[in-house]
């Protein structure tokens, strides 16, 4: 027990470092996804068809189907996250295609504020000052980021990306409150399923020829979706999960649209008006005061379930 104990801090640097690395790699998915010349349902079907080959081969490699807990509940609850998972995808990119990767992932991460109000509504999760306060912070700084005002038309709103953002943020939103519950099935099966379920779904609307004309950039850019933002990332993601606590994570998910921020800025040379600034700056500070609900026992339980999975 004592030499498990000893291990703990050596365990959670190395946690510490898988997560930040897949956070970082997770931000820089959408300036990839501008380099791959591929639409969305082409780019989402690439990017489900290689994750679900690379994270079955880590299932097998790793013996963990030779301990997997089957459960048909299980199972059909992670095929209903996987449909809102794969879409929730497909409406990211379909975002990065009509706006700014900038204001798409500022708009995409309302999800965590959604969750606090679908949950309200499905799970009757009563509401204090401080979420409520949040809700309306990102709301408000939605607003501010799309231009949306009196004069603006159905079409100029779906035209602007906005609502594709804020789509995949609600799809987002349905896949975490729909995941609750699963705990029997390992990381590894929970998401080759989605992804598996994803190409079937995908398949009938793949046109094959958006493939013919890619070059070897392209190519390398589609095929690094798959593999290193969907397989490896996620394969980093779920590694370190049981080794830090629920502070932690919550914190180090910023790293991901910061990233995705900069490199927006820097490469592509987006640079967002006064407006815009005021309303990236207002989603991520209500996404901040989310954390504020978070802390206290939830932590201190999740630490003390860490160390007893150490010590046994």
């Amino acid at each position: 027990m004592q030499q498990n104990l000893l291990l703990l801090p050596k365990q959670k640097s190395t946690a510490v470092l898988k997560m930040v690395i897949s956070m970082v790699i997770f931000g820089s998915i959408g300036f990839f996804s501008e380099h791959t010349n591929l639409p969305s349902f082409e780019l989402v079907f690439v990017r489900c068809l290689c994750a679900t080959l690379f994270l079955s081969f880590c299932w097998l490699a790793s013996g963990q189907h030779k301990t997997e807990k089957w459960s048909k509940r299980e199972v059909l609850q992670t095929l209903a996250c996987g449909f809102f998972l794969v879409f929730n995808w497909v409406f990211l990119f379909k975002s990065f295609e009509e706006t700014s990767i900038t204001i798409a992932i500022s708009v995409y991460h309302l999800a965590p504020v959604l969750v606090l109000l679908l949950g309200s509504i499905i799970y009757r999760e009563k509401l204090n000052v401080i979420s409520v306060s949040s809700i309306m912070i990102c709301f408000l700084g939605t607003a501010l980021i799309s231009g949306i005002n009196g004069n603006t038309s159905f079409s100029q709103l779906m035209g602007s990306g906005i609502i594709w953002a804020v789509l995949a943020a609600l799809f987002y939103a349905f896949t975490t409150l729909l995941g609750k519950g699963i705990h029997n099935l390992s990381p590894y099966t929970t998401t080759f399923l989605q992804t598996g379920l994803g190409v079937i779904i995908l398949l009938p609307f793949i046109h094959f020829g958006a493939f013919a004309d890619l070059s070897q950039g392209n190519w390398i850019m589609v095929v690094s979706t798959g593999i290193i933002h969907t397989g490896i990332v996620y394969l980093l993601f779920f590694d370190s999960l049981r080794f830090l606590s629920t502070k932690f994570i919550s914190i180090i998910v910023f790293l991901d649209p910061a990233v995705a921020i900069v490199l927006d800025t820097v490469f592509t040379g987006f640079r967002p008006d006064l407006f815009q600034t005021f309303g990236i700056a207002m989603i991520f500070a209500g996404m901040a005061l989310t954390l504020v609900r978070r802390q206290g026992k939830a932590d201190a339980a999740a630490e003390e379930k860490d160390l007893e999975q150490f010590q046994s």
